[in-house]
């Protein structure tokens, strides 16, 4: 094989690879509204959070230090320990859930029967409630993850396939990271798990219920708030796994917000009520923006995958609003 046509492929399997991780992003946002009719605003920051406050308690830290520090004059900063990866994931998750319940009392039973426009404007509130909050808590410094996934390139599968290409060439293999290949295959099984539950059980079909018509879930006994925590609860575990994945790549900074950005093109592209919308769009954007980089972006100066998603998302607004596999919208005048 040529080495131009190995490099396409490596292209595109990174790029399949980052569209797997911006789908699971996706589907946060595509919980929510499916089981609430909110666009939350604040998933983004939802991951940040939960990825700060996994760091916070790995590392033993003491929450609000420094504003303890600077009030009593102090000099805290941690307890002295460092608790095992899994015990702090299962207690950010206990963080997560309590955090649920929290907007579902403090913020959506206020806001029942509310117009959209509404519960996405609390949402924005919201999210910088909580980016303020997790400063607070945990400090604006870049912290590293560590969960004991590995990471670097395949020495087999550079070696592998550089055997690939044709005699004389210059070709030193694939470069896969193999950190993104454990956070593709743990995406992998968490979108499924979700498929399956949003379809074959009974909490799913409640969710989808109350998606379809408040009232009517009501009238047979499914209880709204229960459901809003629970769809909460979900799109922080949601948020926690994202958090792990792109904090361990990228470093827990403020700037991981952003992730949320680049899951509004893939949420235009599969619509905001589809679940297997959401992977198609985030496989699409992935492989695009990749390929979009790898074929034109040497012509035009780079840095194409800044902006390639939100031009493709676009055109889809322009030509199909309600995305590949969203419910097309008909309303009477």
């Amino acid at each position: 094989m040529s080495p131009q046509f190995l490099y396409l492929l490596e292209v595109i399997l990174n790029g399949l690879m980052a569209g797997v991780l911006y789908a699971l992003v996706a589907l946060g946002f595509v919980l929510i509204f499916k089981a609430s009719g909110i666009f939350n605003y604040a998933q983004g920051i939802m991951a940040l959070f939960a990825a700060l406050t996994l760091v916070g308690i790995q590392q033993g830290q003491i929450p609000f230090a420094h504003l303890i520090n600077a009030t009593l004059g102090t000099d805290l900063h941690d307890f002295g320990w460092n608790v095992p990866t899994l015990l702090a994931i299962l207690l950010t998750m206990a963080v997560m859930v309590l955090f649920a319940w929290a907007v579902e009392a403090l913020v959506l039973k206020h806001l029942v029967n509310q117009e959209p426009i509404i519960l996405f404007m609390a949402t924005i509130g919201l999210a910088y409630f909580m980016e303020g909050f997790g400063d607070l808590m945990w400090g604006s410094d870049i912290k590293s993850l560590d969960v004991g996934l590995p990471s670097g390139g395949s020495f087999w599968l550079e070696e592998v396939t550089m055997g690939w290409a044709a005699e004389g060439t210059d070709y030193y293999g694939m470069y896969i990271d193999l950190l993104d290949v454990w956070a593709t295959m743990i995406a992998v099984v968490l979108v499924i798990g979700l498929m399956l539950f949003s379809q074959y059980t009974r909490i799913g079909r409640a969710l989808r219920a109350v998606a379809d018509d408040h009232q009517a879930a009501l009238s047979v006994g499914i209880s709204l708030r229960v459901i809003w925590v629970i769809v909460w609860s979900i799109a922080g575990f949601v948020a926690l796994i994202a958090g792990i994945m792109w904090g361990a790549k990228l470093g827990v900074q403020f700037s991981l917000s952003l992730i949320a950005l680049k899951a509004l093109p893939v949420l235009m592209l599969g619509g905001f009520t589809s679940i297997p919308g959401a992977i198609v769009g985030g496989l699409i954007i992935g492989v695009g923006e990749k390929l979009f980089e790898f074929t034109v972006g040497p012509l035009i100066g780079g840095a194409t995958e800044n902006w390639f998603a939100y031009v493709l998302a676009l055109l889809f607004l322009v030509f199909r609003p309600q995305g590949l596999f969203g419910e097309k919208i008909i309303e009477r005048v």
